[in-house]
């Protein structure tokens, strides 16, 4: 994308609007029928996300001397990722929620799977069941593991079960009966008659939400959808009619937790796929941003003010996988995977009882944020550190609403890390960064190095308003030789949104071996959920030249638990070519493979994608030879080059052509890019940074 266009240009209409609502800002990025960009940050106001997103697109409109009514009524398209239901988990401010469940299986929400995270830890206690034990309640009836009726639904345990329900002024019930995924009957009965019996709570049903083999995975995701589902559909009614009273002509889009949208009436079935969805908007920006590199291996390192999120495009594909966990709460829901650590600008920093700095995970959030921020915060954090070391200037921020002050974040940082650990201020800051990116590094290698990918070969793509602070330093750790930063970093998942796909997720589980026999029958469960994908999209206006289709298998060896996905080139199954792809990916993961065993099926997979068109491109003129710097300023470079007079750039100065050797910093209306000695800069056609790093021996030697 181009450099931020001037606020004194009108866009051109009709405009796209993508709405991202993070911890610590609400993130707005506009892009009008040229291809311009426009972008603004406000706070967020968690405690009202509603406010927060007017507040923000009121801010957008005052900056282009339009009026509210103007904006939202000139978009095409307004698209949003939302993090109403991750808060809700948080803060475990959800619904009074029952659960109905098979008798003698009530315990299983609590039991879980009896698998620790970390094995040596015994102490460490799970957190609180969304449901307490007496909102469990027992149901008399049984399906057994064919799918056939053992014992009839007795609608008795029914009744009894809603008075309780009544008494306890329960807004909420989830429905998870054993083995219903192979037969749905009893949970369609009891949730047909739980509805009769209480037609204003919110029932959701584990068969039509997951439905999959597990009794724990499908009852855990069947509560959390119960739990977060009023509070999500309340800020979603308000949101849609407050837009549509404004003008909003199209149906708003929500991004779900596989990285696609779909319109308010079909995801609001299911809020749980809500869970993830501001971060899963960085899928749409890794696929554009892979077309204008010409390479389908990226990594981003989404930096915000309170966590850092990492999320892995490998031949152009974003794995996706069944088990998302926030907060501990388990879902068996199709979520891309991403990677997130307490590591972000408002992270914390002090040190321990044993004298130790620690940094995070806990963050300073909007208020009263970083200490620099004058708003009341006093303990330390990564962005009080970078304005110590001059990396961040001094000044108004975001349209005027931050002040940073570095005499505050001198203070905070001297009396909580430098004079506790005997170290100058800036020293201590130094530390502070550098245990950051640590973490940042491992957080990557999370996602490359331990699923058998060398991160050396992927470029290194930073986002987030504090992604290209640290991407340059995470890159030369990890050995990479590139990094890529978009003008539109700082608010990279709400550009990304508007590049994303209407998607449908489909899941059939599927016991047994994969072998010739097997064909037949999984090319007809394919067909059947391929027919059910195209009437969803239908549903959303779409036509069968926009729609696409994609299948899959998740496969294991016998005797096996866990289990491998392999994607197919389309609904055709040649035993033969999957074997050996699964193999592949076996080998892979776990370093060996078993040529000889016999291999099951555990599930199918089928998603029906209906295309978007994305943002229009607009060009740079071209520019020759380095670029000229706005100012300088003393910037603390590393413990080798120590403080040094940094050539400050202005990004909206740079034009494609235009070249920066480091160390220097490039200052955009969203981020800020440090660049290290002998990292070479340049703006593509498009107006991001390429940036090709030197790599850590040389900078090494250099010094």
């Amino acid at each position: 994308m181009p450099p931020a266009a001037p606020t004194t240009v009108r866009p051109a209409a009709p405009w796209l609007i993508g709405i991202d609502v993070g911890g610590t800002f609400t993130d707005l990025a506009l892009v009008d029928a040229d291809g311009a960009l426009w972008t603004h940050k406000a706070l967020s106001r968690p405690e009202h996300p509603t406010d927060g997103v007017f507040g923000a697109l009121g801010g957008l409109a005052d900056a282009l001397d339009l009026s509210l009514q103007e904006v939202v009524g000139g978009a095409r398209r307004v698209v949003h990722g939302l993090t109403v239901g991750t808060n809700t988990l948080l803060q475990q401010s959800g619904a009074v929620t029952g659960l109905l469940t098979t008798e003698g299986f009530r315990d299983a929400l609590e039991l879980r799977r009896g698998i620790r995270k970390k094995p040596w830890d015994h102490r460490t206690p799970y957190p609180p069941v969304l449901v307490p034990r007496y909102l469990r309640l027992p149901v008399a009836e049984r399906i057994d593991r064919h799918g056939r009726i053992f014992k009839p639904l007795d609608e008795t345990s029914i009744h009894r079960a809603v008075e309780v329900f009544r008494t306890e002024a329960v807004e909420s019930v989830a429905i998870c009966f054993l083995n219903s995924y192979l037969n749905s009957a009893h949970e369609r009965q009891a949730a047909d008659l739980l509805q009769e019996l209480m037609p204003d709570i919110w029932v959701s049903v584990s068969s039509q939400i997951a439905p999959i083999a597990g009794e724990y995975e499908r009852q855990s995701t069947a509560v959390v959808d119960a739990y977060v589902a009023p509070r999500l559909a309340d800020y979603l009614r308000e949101l849609d009619a407050r837009l549509s009273d404004n003008g909003l002509r199209s149906p708003l889009l929500l991004v779900k937790n596989n990285g696609g949208t779909s319109v308010v009436d079909e995801v609001s079935k299911t809020p749980v796929n809500l869970t993830l969805s501001g971060p899963a908007a960085i899928v749409g920006g890794l696929a554009r941003f892979a077309d204008a590199l010409g390479t389908d291996d990226l990594i981003s390192l989404e930096v915000g003010g309170t966590s850092t999120d990492v999320a892995l495009m490998h031949g152009g594909v974003v794995d996706t996988s069944d088990r998302l966990s926030i907060s501990d709460y388990d879902m068996a829901i199709p979520s891309i995977e991403i990677h997130t650590v307490g590591a972000g600008g408002g992270t914390i920093a002090g040190t321990d009882r044993g004298g130790a700095l620690f940094v995070g995970p806990e963050g300073a959030g909007a208020d009263p944020g970083p200490a620099c921020y004058g708003l009341g915060g006093k303990r330390p954090t990564i962005t009080d550190a970078q304005l110590v070391l001059g990396r961040l200037r001094a000044g108004k921020y975001a349209g005027g609403a931050l002040a940073l002050d570095p005499d505050l974040a001198r203070a905070a940082i001297e009396a909580e890390v430098a004079t506790p650990l005997d170290l100058g201020v800036e020293e201590a800051a130094a530390g502070m960064v550098r245990v950051l990116e640590q973490r940042m590094l491992h957080a990557v290698q999370y996602l490359s190095v331990q699923r058998g990918l060398d991160p050396r070969r992927f470029v290194l793509l930073a986002g987030g308003g504090a992604g290209a602070m640290h991407a340059c330093e995470v890159a030369r750790l990890l050995g990479s030789r590139r990094v890529y930063v978009p003008r539109v970093a700082g608010v990279l998942c709400a550009f990304g949104m508007l590049n994303a796909d209407v998607l449908q997720d489909y899941v059939h589980s599927r016991a047994g071996l994969l072998d010739e026999t097997a064909v037949a029958p999984i090319a007809d469960v394919f067909a059947g959920l391929r027919d059910q994908g195209a009437l969803a999209l239908q549903r959303q206006g779409f036509e069968a030249p926009d729609m696409t289709f994609r299948y899959g298998l998740d496969l294991r060896y016998g005797g096996q638990q866990w289990d491998v996905r392999v994607e197919l080139a389309d609904s055709t199954i040649d035993i033969g070519a999957v074997r050996k792809r699964f193999e592949v990916e076996y080998q892979r993961l776990f370093g060996h493979a078993q040529p000889e065993a016999p291999v099951e099926t555990v599930k199918l997979r089928m998603t029906a994608s209906g295309r978007v068109d994305g943002c229009p491109t607009s060009l740079l003129a071209t520019a020759d030879g380095d670029a000229a710097p706005a100012d300088h300023r003393e910037v603390y470079v590393d413990a080798e080059q120590g403080w040094r007079s940094l050539p400050i750039f202005d990004g909206a100065e740079l034009t494609f052509g235009h070249a920066v050797t480091g160390p220097a910093i490039i200052e955009e209306a969203t981020t800020t890019v440090l660049i290290g000695p002998g990292d070479r800069l340049r703006v593509d056609e498009t107006g991001n940074y390429l940036i090709d790093l030197q790599p850590a021996e040389a900078v090494r030697d250099a010094a």
